[in-house]
């Protein structure tokens, strides 16, 4: 089989080829206009790092028995546009992780926040327990080599379900295409305004996902939201409804929060559900340390602690601020947050922010105006975004440096520091800074 992914550099993507490229008799090639780290090194380690940047159709032949096509990729791609000239198959990622997997018993976890541990969860108990299985996940996981996995051997796959766009060429929900047998959903806290520009069509496309799965499937859902409530309670009869508010046992847990414990339950009951023992899955997760990424512990001194996270939603801001207060209520608490992505740019959807990060005693928020720019939008203010957030303990920067100087100054005695982004706040090295700013005093 030779396949060829257009855009093969993204996070996914590029874990996808890896995973591909390992089975034998496939043969793997890829393009891209830009790479970087870690895939750029994950993809030359393997032999797989494009010869040249750019898009070459010329290389786009008969013989190429499947396409895969990444989000990158645009519609006019001059790669795509030869690949459909001459009838070639493509697939979407999603599409094509489906297409390996239509045999298997799939498990599948949705929600705006939790997606990522929750699978991570699922992972890490399935392999402790000698339980084979297919994966796809958006982060780094102890044990685990690469962020995709297929196989001819393991019975059940495990994706982390995403509600984004598919392709340029198919505008659904990536979770659309997975129709498991067994579903998870953490949470609905509306996200992507670009794409879904109100909340009742976020909603919407959380029903079409319950409504994707199989017949005498199971849906696994947060009981302390509404709109989960509301979606199983019209969910097709032959589906099998578990809601959970939280894990509250006695085994002791290196993950903390009470959002973790509401993703420790979910993910149990999707254990449950292909055969493994409740009593087995929290036993074997005790030694779970987290996803990479999620609530990470990077720096400590006898007196203070940093974690990093990926949080940068309103829900997950809250549920992430929130553990760490929870967790260290004596220290204090400094939480610095970027606003990266389409939705926390937007003016319209900032006002989602208010109050989500009251609970910390020094709050930092920062976002770069030339990425709006870049995003091609309207232009915010650090005044608006400061008031968007609505609590004093907010200082707005729109200069890394800046921000970077005035963290500085700040004493970090008894303090829980907190870095939160999707991004890097443009340049930094989260970890070795985090670990400056803890051990200057």
């Amino acid at each position: 089989m030779r396949i060829h992914f257009i855009a093969i550099g993204g996070a996914a993507m590029h874990n996808l080829a890896l995973a591909v490229a390992q089975r034998e008799g496939y043969v793997v090639t890829g393009s891209d206009d830009e790479i970087f780290d870690p895939a750029l090194t994950h993809l030359r380690d393997a032999g797989l790092l494009p010869p040249e940047m750019g898009w070459h159709p010329e290389r786009i032949t008969p013989d190429i028995d499947a396409i895969i096509l990444g989000m990158h990729a645009r519609e006019d791609n001059p790669e795509l546009v030869r690949a459909r000239e001459l009838g070639l198959k493509i697939y979407s990622f999603p599409e094509y992780l489906y297409y390996e997997t239509r045999n298997k018993t799939r498990i599948v976890v949705a929600g705006s926040h939790g997606k990522t541990t929750t699978t991570a969860m699922i992972l890490y108990a399935l392999q402790h327990l000698g339980i084979e299985a297919d994966y796809m996940v958006g982060a780094q996981i102890e044990g685990f080599e690469r962020m995709v996995r297929l196989s001819d051997t393991a019975r059940y796959a495990v994706f982390e379900g995403d509600e984004y766009l598919t392709s340029p060429l198919d505008l659904r929900s990536k979770f659309l295409w997975y129709h498991p047998q067994v579903a998870i959903i953490t949470g609905i806290a509306w996200d992507h305004i670009n794409v879904f520009p109100t909340f009742p069509e976020y909603v919407d496309t959380f029903r079409k996902f319950v409504d994707s799965i199989e017949a005498n499937g199971t849906l696994i859902y947060y009981a302390g939201d509404d709109n989960l409530r509301a979606l199983a309670s019209h969910a097709r009869k032959d589906i099998r409804c578990i809601p959970y508010s939280g894990y509250t046992g006695e085994v002791e847990m290196q993950v903390f929060g009470r959002h973790n414990m509401q993703n420790l339950e979910a993910a149990c009951h999707a254990c449950e559900a292909i055969g493994v023992k409740a009593d087995d899955f929290y036993r074997t997760l005790a030694g779970f340390k987290g996803a990479s990424n999620r609530l990470e512990k990077i720096g400590e001194t006898e007196t203070s602690v940093a974690y990093k996270d990926f949080a940068h939603a309103p829900s997950k801001l809250r549920a992430t601020i929130n553990a760490v207060r929870e967790k260290y209520p004596e220290k204090k608490l400094i939480a610095c947050m970027e606003l990266h992505t389409f939705s926390s740019l937007m003016a319209d959807f900032l006002p989602q922010y208010k109050g989500c990060m009251a609970e910390a005693d020094t709050a930092l928020v920062y976002f770069n105006p030339k990425v709006i720019e870049h995003k091609r939008l309207t232009p915010i203010t650090a005044e608006e975004v400061a008031k968007a957030f609505g609590t004093n303990n907010v200082k707005v920067f729109t200069d890394s440096q800046a921000m970077q100087e005035y963290l500085r100054t700040l004493s970090y005695d008894n303090t829980a520091l907190l870095m939160m982004s999707s991004g890097t706040f443009d340049g930094i090295r989260v970890n070795d800074f985090a670990n400056e700013l803890l051990n200057k005093n």
